[in-house]
């Protein structure tokens, strides 16, 4: 057995015993594991992250764990699963576990549930699509909901992250999904016509620069242009682009948006709020000082 069949067998055992995990914020998150738990069932070792006894756990969950080099063991003492699995309506995704701190952590969370509920609003809006790439694709979430809305598509998934990759495949073969994933920058590697991409860059200033977190400079809305600037490169005529980020604003004004419009000026675009305060937190910290809020934006732009 390979480490993924190892990690595609563990989806698969826990869609037979009904697994279920929404993911939450990370601040909600850190306040569950401080309030602690006596037991060690699938949720706590596979959702909640938690330390459990292996003697105490579902020993078909460790032994899969242990044959895919995802168990944490400390010596004499507890265990800890590297991976965790989220739900999404009745599709799973293996993702990093919390706290997702490393520079390859996959992430998956409340904006990946907007985000399928964004494209899921708008996709079938548009005309059929042939080609759909999905920019920065992390679990493989956009891709796999373009999937569902989009029969017979062909659906690509990149990610830089090589470890994003590996999940997004997996993710991929569990949910029963044909996909080409393509480590790469962006669409630098991805060859051919397109003629729809999705995306939901991070839009967070991260100052460990994790590639799953950190939008870049002007308050984490760089990559989000640039994603943007990509993408009208690359469409064909009718073509759609579906982003998805956050926007940092800054005495009542959304200078996103406007750069976003101005890149996008061969497109027709729609541009709306979809949650007007995210992450109130970040405001906490020196480099957002000028921001009164973050929000959480959905741009859909056709091609002329």
């Amino acid at each position: 057995m390979t480490l993924d069949d190892a990690l595609l067998q563990l989806l698969q055992l826990l869609k037979s015993r009904n697994y279920s995990f929404v993911t939450t914020t990370p601040a909600t998150h850190a306040h569950s594991i401080m309030r602690g738990s006596s037991s060690a069932n699938a949720r706590d070792i596979i959702g909640w992250s938690r330390y459990f006894s292996v003697n105490q756990a579902d020993p078909d969950i460790v032994a899969l764990l242990r044959a895919a080099d995802m168990l944490d063991v400390r010596e004499n003492g507890p265990a800890k699963s590297k991976v965790r699995v989220s739900s999404l309506g009745d599709l799973l995704f293996l993702h990093s576990a919390y706290p997702t701190d490393d520079h390859d952590s996959v992430f998956f969370g409340p904006d990946s549930y907007r985000f399928a509920s964004f494209l899921a609003g708008e996709m079938p809006r548009l005309n059929a699509r042939r080609r759909i790439v999905d920019i920065g694709a992390g679990a493989g979430v956009g891709g796999m909901v373009a999937s569902q809305l989009s029969p017979g598509a062909q659906i690509t998934l990149t990610d830089i992250n090589p470890q994003a990759i590996r999940f997004s495949r997996i993710n991929a073969a569990f949910n029963g999904m044909d996909v080409e994933a393509i480590q790469t920058d962006a669409l630098d590697g991805v060859p051919g016509a397109i003629d729809c991409i999705i995306a939901n860059p991070p839009y967070i200033a991260d100052g460990a620069h994790r590639a799953y977190r950190d939008g870049g400079g002007a308050h984490g809305g760089r990559l989000s242009l640039a994603w943007a600037k990509a993408a009208a490169e690359r469409l064909v005529t009718g073509g759609a682009l579906l982003l998805y980020t956050g926007s940092a604003i800054v005495d009542g004004e959304d200078r996103l948006k406007k750069a976003l419009l101005e890149a996008l000026s061969d497109f027709d675009v729609t541009y709306r709020e979809l949650d007007p305060d995210v992450f109130g937190e970040e405001l906490e910290r020196a480099d957002y000082a000028d921001v009164e809020r973050i929000a959480v934006v959905g741009l859909v732009a056709i091609k002329r």
